[in-house]
């Protein structure tokens, strides 16, 4: 029997082995980077059962995360319903690590172990390693290293300080994880450098046995010369409010000043993904509908495997109508699969109204294209360059306006030709941090006296922030700043709305 009708009979039984993972692997990574110019991290699959799925997504993703109450309450919760039957687990969870980690359900038939191994292993792996945002905003080949620092870091300062103390100063860098992250300016790559080279001091210290745990902090002398003088504590607005906190929190102690830097690095670490959610999906969509394709083409697969395949990737494209009491919003997958399908048409098959709308696609590459367009973009930038009207008439898209001054919604455009500009502006609109993340920056801290900290959160349509939840976050604030903070809600012309102080 040679190779490949070994192969096709692993993947024609529907129970897997160690065989089967191996096999698929070496197919699909093969075709990935022969066929679809791949290029991926290493990959390591890890088989795990519902309890430790469970355990990953009450981590958030993250392995070897440090411990925090909110972590066993999601984990509980969780149980809760799936116990019960009101949740499903999804086939695989992946990690942007190097190597790239891929959880995989051991309950997968074969079928669904290649068809994640195709979608994780190597369109998110692609992903991962191609995509910009995530290329400068985060370092893949330090985070699970980093994470087994934070870990011991928290449980060593449970020990020596309490539990309590730890918690709270969590749970307030955690209120402030959406304003920990740097969005302006790209992290210096020498700082991921720095980082890991920071890391290996401690891990050689640990091993030297200094039993002093600031010891294993490098903040004597040279953290003192950081301390930035008053003159120069703010010279320009500031968004990154944790960061800010961390370096000129003068009444934080070390250990405290390290957990808002570890809060920090995960909020860095998931910043490209919230960014990218559609196009993250959508090409992995689209590269495992591809991969298993072309497996079936060189004659790795049967009918029957095909059959199961469509099945389950039908299910991943389900997008329920806005009128179902299932709606829960556009199916990220379903989105970005559609748009990438719909660069390759245009490139290959392309209509009157594709050459009027991109021109710069027609008669092009569509795999060099659809690189392009995973590289090169983020949600927002990406729905408002690539969405075409026949996803919109496709997928029935329209756009509904909620004014303030109103009690009902107007439908203010529909897939039509007057209204297909204005659909994908608001689209890409809803995917834009500024509309899910209220713009507030640090605008003065005032040298001397109070030192009250005055931030500004400038409106976006007119939305203001909600009365209660802003005096609980201003409450983490003040904190972990340890003075007064002043919050002012203006307009885009500067005109001062509301006031709130705590």
């Amino acid at each position: 029997m040679d190779k490949k009708a070994r192969y096709r009979e692993l993947f024609s039984n529907a129970a897997w082995n160690i065989d089967t993972l191996k096999a698929a692997d070496e197919v699909t990574s093969r075709i990935g980077s022969n066929d679809f110019k791949l290029d991926i991290y290493k990959n390591q699959i890890e088989v795990v059962t519902s309890e430790q799925m469970l355990d990953a997504y009450s981590l958030i993703g993250l392995p070897t995360s440090y411990p925090h109450w909110k972590f066993g309450k999601s984990f509980s919760m969780n149980q809760e319903k799936y116990s019960k039957g009101y949740m499903g687990l999804s086939y695989e969870m992946v990690i942007n690590s190097d190597p790239c980690i891929s959880y995989n359900m051991e309950t997968n038939t074969t079928c669904l172990m290649v068809l994640v191994i195709a979608h994780a292993c190597q369109g998110h792996n692609a992903f991962f390693k191609g995509n910009y945002m995530f290329k400068d905003w985060t370092s893949a080949d330090s985070i699970v290293d980093y994470m087994v620092f934070a870990r011991d870091f928290v449980m060593r300062c449970e020990e020596e300080f309490g539990q309590d103390e730890v918690e709270h100063t969590l749970d307030a860098c955690h209120a402030l994880m959406s304003h920990g992250v740097d969005q302006y300016r790209r992290p210096d790559k020498r700082s991921f450098a720095q980082e890991k080279d920071r890391l290996k001091k401690l891990v050689e210290i640990k091993r030297e046995n200094f039993n002093d745990l600031w010891r294993t902090i490098p903040h004597s002398s040279k953290e003192k010369e950081k301390t930035p003088s008053k003159a120069n504590m703010l010279s320009e607005p500031e968004n990154n409010i944790l960061y800010f906190i961390e370096k000129n929190g003068q009444k934080l102690p070390a250990w405290k000043r390290e957990l808002v830097r570890i809060v920090r690095k995960v909020a860095q670490y998931f910043y490209p993904q919230s960014q990218t959610k559609v196009m993250n999906e959508g090409f992995a969509t689209f590269m495992h509908y591809h991969i298993v394709n072309q497996m079936q083409t060189e004659g790795y697969l049967d009918e029957g495997f095909m059959l199961e395949f469509y099945h389950h990737h039908s299910n991943v494209l389900y997008q329920p109508p806005y009128n179902s009491d299932h709606f829960s919003g556009i199916n990220p997958y379903t989105l970005g699969f559609n748009i990438f399908m719909d660069i390759k048409r245009i490139c290959t098959e392309p209509t009157q109204e594709d050459k009027e709308w991109f021109p710069y696609l027609i008669g092009k590459n569509w795999l060099d294209e659809v690189h392009f367009a995973m590289e090169n973009f983020r949600d927002d930038s990406f729905i408002l360059q690539y969405l075409s009207p026949k996803v919109m008439r496709d997928m029935k898209l329209f756009s509904i306006e909620d004014k303030f001054e109103n009690d009902y919604y107007e439908v203010n455009a529909i897939h039509d030709g007057r209204g297909y500009k204005g659909v994908r502006e608001a689209l890409s609109r809803q995917y834009n941090r500024g509309t899910f993340v209220p713009n507030i920056q640090i605008e003065s801290v005032e040298p001397e006296g109070d030192k009250i900290m005055k931030l500004v959160h400038t409106t976006d349509n007119e939305q203001v922030l909600e009365q209660k939840s802003a005096a609980e976050v201003l409450r983490c604030v003040k904190y972990l700043w340890g003075h007064q903070v002043q919050l002012d809600t203006v307009t885009l012309d500067g005109e001062k709305v509301r006031s709130y102080k705590y």
